[in-house]
């Protein structure tokens, strides 16, 4: 299967199913010198990993991660570096009953379409299992940006929104987001969904969320106009996602109800020889490049696609049938989707920073 790569200068490539021996990724582009160890991965993976509370998957995966090339002494080479996660809980078995049968909603049918031969256990290579890597190769993203800038890069993600379910702004603080299972800003809010989705995961039956991200202290200058600009890189980034249906940079689709007026960000001047924004509707990027504000982007993530209740669906002979998703899943794919989006910014982030001091030189923020 081809495109199983992302990024251009800074580059991972994923590997494994979803109950395979193991998932992991190939990292390329690191520059040598970084401090890196697998506790500093760790520490990001065990954010994402299953079976932390009621309201994901029950699959328990320590997700223990193994470097297994790259890394001497605890600095980066500047070569490949080999990530292996193994894969501990994997219960074939909940998928013998669809091993030919297509499930709603699922990429059964498009990968048996295209491949003419797919892993159903699970979900196979479609799985957000994959998602793991993307969170272990955005640690070492973190890593390298903090090791080449002098203000360090800060990307935080956070669900505002739980089915028809939204904070309260005014209740919002990023000091509450890991003080609950939903990655919620609004402690308020969050105690509400744990009722709500508790009730909907007994019923056999799924959410869909929306997630905010925001990064701060990016440079000026990233990203590059037309074909490569830093909001379309970050809208393919979070695209990649499994289940994300949507992608918006700062007010979104808000500003089809603005004025040009209101919609403008204004610059002024301030004390010290700059400038800066009065607002950010644009999201820190202007024609694609970044304009030192925070960067702030919003992305919609479908039900979970597994659910209890029966459904309609066909065979591989293409007979009608009856299914209902055996297995452990989690009754919104939301909610551990958030430290994956983290990763995916940073990973964008500093891909356009090398692209740029490939072009024009070194910045700093």
């Amino acid at each position: 299967m081809a495109s199983n790569s992302f990024g251009h200068i800074f580059k991972f490539t994923s590997f494994g199913e979803s109950h395979g021996k193991a998932i992991g990724c190939i990292v390329d582009g690191v520059p040598p010198m970084v401090s890196i160890s697998e506790k500093d991965i760790q520490i990001l993976l065990d954010r994402r990993k299953p079976g932390q509370s009621k309201f994901v998957t029950q699959r328990k995966e320590n997700d223990k991660v193994e470097i297994l090339s790259g890394v001497f002494e605890g600095k980066t080479t500047g070569h490949p570096i080999a990530l292996n996660i193994k894969n501990e809980d994997q219960r074939t078995k909940d998928y013998s009953d669809i091993s030919d049968k297509f499930r709603p909603g699922h990429a059964d049918i498009t990968y048996q379409e295209k491949y003419g031969i797919r892993d159903y256990r699970g979900g196979g290579r479609s799985s957000a299992r994959e998602t793991a890597v993307r969170v272990a190769a955005g640690a070492i993203a973190l890593k390298v940006l903090n090791h080449k800038l002098k203000k360090p890069i800060v990307v935080r993600a956070s669900v505002i929104q739980m089915g028809p379910n939204k904070i309260n702004r005014e209740n919002f603080s990023w000091n509450e987001v890991n003080k609950n299972p939903f990655f919620c800003g609004d402690h308020t809010a969050a105690k509400e969904w744990e009722i709500w989705l508790d009730k909907l995961r007994k019923e056999g039956n799924s959410t869909g969320a929306i997630i905010e991200i925001v990064a701060k202290n990016v440079p000026k200058g990233l990203g590059s106009p037309i074909y490569k600009k830093l909001d379309s890189q970050i809208a393919e980034a979070l695209m990649s996602i499994n289940a994300v249906k949507g992608v918006e940079i700062g007010s979104g689709f808000d500003l089809a109800s603005l004025t040009g007026f209101d919609a403008n960000d204004e610059i002024f001047p301030d004390n010290n020889g700059g400038y800066y924004f009065g607002t950010n509707h644009s999201g820190g990027i202007l024609g694609g490049i970044s304009t030192g504000q925070p960067i702030v982007a919003r992305f919609i993530v479908k039900p979970t696609s597994s659910i209890l209740s029966e459904k309609n669906s066909i065979n591989s002979k293409i007979e009608s049938v009856k299914i209902r998703t055996k297995g452990r899943h989690d009754p919104c794919v939301g909610i551990r989707a958030v430290p994956v989006a983290e990763s995916m910014i940073a990973i964008t982030i500093l891909d356009q920073l090398l692209q740029h001091e490939g072009q024009i030189g070194k910045l700093s923020n």
